[in-house]
């Protein structure tokens, strides 16, 4: 009696992983990092981080995967089977995987009355091979039509520059810690990040059980790097989780409150601020409608967001927002603000940021601000002496993923400062 006839192609695990990120992402848009936390305990960290990178190749080339299988079909399969086929394409095409072990491990994934479409399909585009890439406009085909038609609005032919700075992994970039060495193999950036190449497991890294450094994309390190924090000065940081610029500002010598309403965010932050061995008080609340004792003499508020400058390091947000998403954001970031120049001592200064390419969520409140009785204060390109490209001639940061190509680009980041008149 034959026992091997149905045996599960090895891998199947991480691809079943790889599918349920998928279905969470795409069919009930949760966020990527969530659905991550949610696969099962029992699987093995290796089939977890590997599905992870199956995932995040699919949502990163979704377009260009789609149009792939598009001559092959001839009526939309249900999403079961569609995610199947996504991965086998992105196997066989983008990942390097061997076309038998792709192919196998897709038609076990499928539903049974798919296996067979999965099969013939996977085995035509394993035939094809690279070729069936050529000519296709994948920045274009991966970037959603919303997205593409507004960053053109806002940046005009560099759209096409941002897009292909999605088409890849990001690197793990570092935020260092006072005295800190860089570990082997980093480059340190001209902002002074440290920058190490995709894939890097920060929790091997010599330094990072001691609290040496944290992780912090370049780009998200420069709104606390423009307030330039005092020691002894009482900063409150709006939104604080994870607690990468909290723990900037806490290690400038300030007196950090960090403000943040999520009691799932709170209990990260707090377990990343103990790892650094960094004193601040924290408060959960809603920073919109808390009060603090006294004011501040500065506010780092980086605002909740469509976080459309993070697509490189989360290609799930590229599918998850929408358009209506844009304003319903730059909303709630106007309420933000007016809350913060409220916690303001007269004379004191706030740095806004969003990790959004959209200027509804960015130089938009620059106008805005000025009801609030906020002043714009205009950044010099002397303020960030190592990325003076990213001021731009109105005083403001703006940051987007094809600054830097030849490094690895950064995030989409904007940000201003204002003074509370007195």
């Amino acid at each position: 009696m034959n026992t091997t006839a149905h045996k599960p192609p090895p891998g199947l695990p991480t691809r079943k992983a790889a599918r349920d990120l998928l279905d969470a992402t795409l069919e009930q848009r949760r966020p990527l990092e969530e659905a991550l936390e949610g696969l099962p305990k029992r699987l093995d960290p290796r089939d977890r981080a590997a599905a992870h990178r199956i995932a995040a190749m699919v949502l990163r080339r979704l377009g260009s995967i789609d149009e792939v299988l598009s001559p092959f079909l001839r009526k939309e399969p249900p999403p079961p089977a569609r995610h199947a086929l996504r991965i086998g394409v992105a196997e066989l095409l983008m990942l390097d995987t061997p076309p038998h072990a792709a192919v196998a491990t897709a038609v076990a994934l499928a539903p049974k009355a798919f296996g067979g479409l999965v099969n013939a399909v996977l085995r035509k585009v394993a035939a094809e091979g690279l070729a069936v890439l050529e000519g296709l406009d994948a920045p274009r085909l991966d970037t959603p039509q919303w997205l593409w038609s507004a960053w053109h609005a806002a940046y005009g032919p560099a759209v096409r520059a941002i897009a292909e700075a999605h088409c890849g992994p990001a690197p793990l970039d570092l935020t260092p810690a006072p005295g800190a060495t860089p570990p082997e193999g980093a480059e340190v950036l001209p902002t002074g990040s440290w920058r190490l190449p995709a894939g890097t497991r920060v929790t091997d890294l010599p330094g990072f059980a001691e609290g040496g450094f944290w992780v912090q994309d370049a780009a998200a390190a420069l709104p606390a790097i423009l307030l330039k924090p005092q020691p002894g000065e009482r900063i409150a940081d709006l939104c604080a989780a994870p607690g990468g610029k909290t723990a900037q500002l806490a290690a400038a010598g300030a007196q950090v409150t960090a403000v943040e309403r999520d009691a799932h965010r709170v209990a990260r932050l707090r377990e990343n601020l103990a790892r650094l061995h960094l004193e601040v008080e924290v408060v959960q609340a809603d920073a919109a409608a808390w009060t603090p004792p006294e004011p501040f003499d500065a506010i780092l508020l980086d605002a909740p967001c469509t976080a459309t400058g993070t697509i490189r390091r989360h290609p799930d947000v590229a599918h998850a927002k929408r358009a209506r998403d844009v304003q319903a954001a730059a909303e709630a970031q106007s309420r933000l603000l007016a809350a913060a120049a409220r916690m303001l001592k007269p004379g004191g200064r706030i740095v806004f940021a969003t990790c959004s390419l959209q200027p509804e969520e960015g130089e938009a409140h620059i106008a805005r601000a000025a009801s609030l009785g906020l002043e714009h204060q205009p950044f010099a390109a002397a303020d960030l002496p190592g990325l003076p490209e990213a001021i731009t001639p109105g005083g403001w940061l703006r940051t987007r993923p094809d600054l830097w190509p030849e490094r690895g680009g950064m995030d989409g980041f904007f940000a201003a400062r204002f003074r509370r008149a007195a």
